[in-house]
């Protein structure tokens, strides 16, 4: 059997459930990556000759296809939320990254250097690297499409949304410092450069580079002097990704964060014309592309899974990673919270539904292959948990408790002309 049209095959039935599943799982306690992931671990557990998918074997492999596909669901995150950019229109979503994230990296790097052993700048690794909401698993408490109902976005997806797209960015400062630690150690000339170059120069540069290349794109998109440059009324969805790549490409280049810039740029489209279906042909090519990737990272993972990613896994990881998921986010989250916007049982929502994906594998990647951390196979080990464990607790729990959620808020909706 060769091996090329095998995948071939595989391939195609993939991008076919990828475009089934969704409407048939719609209604269902289950979820599309609770299914690629548990299809991942059948095909890879026979014996079909499949690659080893080992992202420790395979950093820059792990690396550029995780990278990919987070940039692409930043982009079809900022594409879809309808809320204008305010303090207090935003006020969960700044508590979340502000008071939430911090307290979730500080927490697991705490537990990781206390309960696992592991050196500090490893500890602080898994903390950063696990304290990101994933705006690629998280797709099924987000917001749905573009829309011109500017406050029609419930509480608890808005602010799920708008977190995943943010908080990706924020947590790189503390995968570098964790380099930082593993390289220079904790001196003053090394933590110096890492306040500066690392949080202030890089993120500021991440905003500016979002903000230039969203208000050119969208000048160009709807506003051009030339009526045979107007490309919204063409139509053409891949211009997204021309927007994805660039706002991140460039960005990085001058030395900012890539993930910050991709967000604050499908940000300023949307802010150049809110009321246009232009937003709604580049959401759907973005969503599409961001589902393939997805079915195919997930499978890889599913792969990783039944080839001995797990082979570091102990009592004392399992424990850690339940107490991520179960109690560290859910209770920082709640806390963060506290007296904010939306109904008390929308708070507890949001803070249930952290959901931990492909980011974490991305900072992975990325950080392991910049310098030497101890016990990397614990690592890997700890992560993959906590992503499996939240596919499956949160694909579980997503579909019952967002229609109870909505079947309260249509409840208590006021009646039409009152």
């Amino acid at each position: 059997m060769d091996l090329l049209d095998l995948t071939y095959a595989l391939v195609g039935v993939g991008a076919l459930l990828a475009g089934l599943l969704p409407r048939l799982l719609a209604r269902r306690p289950l979820s599309m990556p609770m299914v690629f992931l548990g299809l991942g671990v059948l095909l890879f557990a026979l014996p079909l000759g499949l690659p080893d998918p080992d992202p420790i074997a395979h950093p820059a492999v792990t690396e550029r296809l995780t990278e990919l596909t987070v940039i692409i669901a930043l982009m079809g995150a900022g594409l879809k939320l309808d809320r204008p950019l305010s303090w207090r229109a935003w006020s969960s979503t700044w508590r979340l990254l502000a008071i939430t994230m911090p307290l979730t990296i500080a927490l697991t790097a705490l537990l990781g250097w206390w309960w696992l052993g592991l050196a500090p700048a490893a500890a602080l690794l898994l903390g950063a690297a696990l304290a990101p909401t994933d705006p690629v698993l998280a797709s099924d408490v987000q917001v749905g499409e573009p829309s011109e109902d500017e406050d029609g976005e419930d509480e608890v997806r808005f602010s799920l949304t708008s977190e995943a797209g943010l908080n990706d960015a924020l947590a790189f400062p503390f995968v570098y410092l964790a380099i930082t630690l593993a390289t220079v150690g904790a001196t003053v000339a090394g933590i110096g450069g890492w306040l500066v170059g690392d949080v202030v120069v890089k993120i500021v540069v991440g905003v500016v580079g979002g903000l230039v290349s969203g208000r050119l794109l969208g000048l160009l998109f709807f506003r051009p002097r030339s009526k045979v440059l107007h490309m919204a009324s063409h139509a053409e969805g891949f211009t997204a990704l021309a927007a994805t790549f660039l706002s991140y490409g460039l960005t990085e280049v001058a030395g900012g964060y890539g993930f910050l810039a991709v967000f604050v740029c499908a940000r300023s489209i949307r802010a150049a014309e809110r009321r246009h279906d232009y937003h709604q042909v580049l959401h759907d090519f973005v969503e599409q592309i961001e589902r393939l990737l997805t079915v195919l990272l997930l499978v890889l993972l599913g792969g990783a899974v039944a080839r001995g990613l797990f082979e570091a896994l102990d009592w004392r990881i399992v424990l850690l990673g339940l107490a991520l998921v179960l109690v560290i986010r859910p209770v920082t989250a709640r806390l963060a919270l506290w007296g904010g916007p939306g109904a008390r049982g929308e708070r507890s929502v949001i803070a249930l539904f952290g959901i931990r994906g492909i980011g974490t594998f991305y900072y992975l990647a990325y950080a392991t292959a910049e310098a030497g951390f101890g016990g990397v196979e614990q690592i890997w080990a700890a992560a993959g948990f906590v992503v499996v464990v939240s596919v499956v607790v949160h694909g579980v729990a997503v579909t019952p408790v967002m229609a109870r959620l909505d079947r309260r808020r249509r409840a208590a909706a006021p009646a039409p002309g009152l």
